[in-house]
């Protein structure tokens, strides 16, 4: 089998030893650098010393851009609501993501204090990412984005976590990923037994300071409950 190449990241380090971390995938056409200047605006507790990794995207064609290469996490073939994508390009995205949660467990964090964030593209991975994990996570951050894998996810998804916290978020002027992709996306959750928390933000393909302070107190929250 072959081993999926790790990718580059932009890591933004605690001031103490790391015992939690995020892995944050950033939109198409960005790069790790994108959500790095959140960080401090989260207003994480100096007693939770979380490490920030910001994997960046391969650079590969993409269709509905008119085949400009860019980082993108898979192809984008159609624009339609129900966005027709490269299934294969994302399932690999998949398996490098999985990588990098096995390097911080290497790293001297345990899975039930990792937490997978994604925004817009990147957040179809981490849906997909982080529903099949077989390790248990902290939770699952998603920022105006969609689920691109419903079918696969429900064959495939783990029971491992079948409980994880679920944050979604989305701006309700989003001209990008429609609001309604996410309504969607919430819901096809609730179907499965989830309970995700459903975040509505006055905003467009983005996010607002109020939204950042919401998620820096729900991280705080998931990485400081008492793990089995």
């Amino acid at each position: 089998m072959m081993t999926e190449q790790q990718l580059s990241c932009v890591e933004v380090e605690p001031a103490q030893p790391a015992v939690a971390s995020v892995i944050w995938l950033h939109g198409l056409g960005a790069d790790g650098h994108d959500f790095e200047p959140v960080v401090p605006a989260l207003n994480l507790p100096d007693t939770l010393p979380v490490r920030f990794v910001f994997p960046n995207a391969p650079v590969q064609p993409v269709t509905v851009n008119g085949g400009w290469e860019m980082p993108a996490w898979y192809d984008i073939l159609e624009m339609k609501l129900e966005r027709k994508i490269d299934v294969d390009g994302l399932l690999r995205s998949v398996s490098q993501i999985n990588v990098l949660i096995e390097r911080e467990i290497s790293r001297g964090v345990p899975s039930e204090k990792i937490v997978l964030a994604g925004f817009s593209q990147g957040g179809a991975v981490a849906y997909h990412t982080a529903l099949c994990c077989p390790k248990p996570l902290a939770g699952l951050l998603t920022l105006s984005t969609y689920v691109a894998t419903a079918e696969l996810i429900k064959q495939h998804r783990s029971d491992a976590n079948r409980s994880i916290p679920v944050a979604i978020h989305h701006g309700s002027e989003d001209d990008v990923v429609p609001m309604t992709l996410g309504v969607q996306a919430c819901e096809l959750l609730q179907q499965q037994g989830y309970q995700p928390e459903w975040h509505r933000w006055p905003v467009d393909h983005g996010l607002c300071l109020p939204e950042v302070e919401a998620i820096g107190s729900w991280l705080t929250t998931i990485l400081t409950m008492e793990t089995n």
